[in-house]
């Protein structure tokens, strides 16, 4: 016990008795942490592209993709989207199609009527190439168990 004490005290010793005036104050202290090239636009949905039109891609490295582009803030460009999609068919996966263009829907924001409509537009003839169904022709715009209220007469 008497010890414990004598080492807590000799550090704040050494701690007060240090010269503090020798310690550079952190405001002048800086780092530039970034230093990677940013990626232009159109590089940003080449390497996409590429990504999912790889002949060797499987099932878990498209949701992988699918879900990084989800975290971004940004809605997806028509060839991202269809490159996509035949990514799915490939792997032979049309939930993941449909959900994935539920997720385009969804990442349109409060624009959903100005941008979906343009998105739709441009993937229609993959869509009908592929034989997807938009989540609209399947009915998952509404809700599933939606009834008229009672109340309403």
């Amino acid at each position: 016990m008497f010890r414990s004490a004598l080492v807590r005290l000799n550090g704040a010793a050494r701690c007060t008795l240090l010269d503090t005036s020798v310690r550079v104050p952190a405001a002048t202290v800086s780092r530039n942490m970034s230093k990677a090239v940013t990626e232009t636009d159109d590089e940003f949905d080449a390497r996409y592209v590429a990504y999912f039109s790889r002949p060797d891609i499987d099932g878990w490295e498209v949701r992988k993709a699918m879900n990084d582009l989800s975290g971004m803030d940004l809605v997806p460009e028509p060839k991202i989207i269809i490159a996509a999609l035949q990514a799915c068919r490939r792997v032979n996966d049309f939930a993941l199609a449909v959900r994935f263009l539920e997720s385009v829907k969804d990442k349109c924001g409060p624009k959903v009527k100005e941008i979906y409509p343009y998105v739709m537009k441009e993937i229609q003839p993959t869509l009908s190439q592929l034989g997807i169904s938009t989540p609209e022709e399947l009915g998952y715009d509404k809700p599933e168990l939606a009834l008229a209220s009672v109340y309403d007469a």
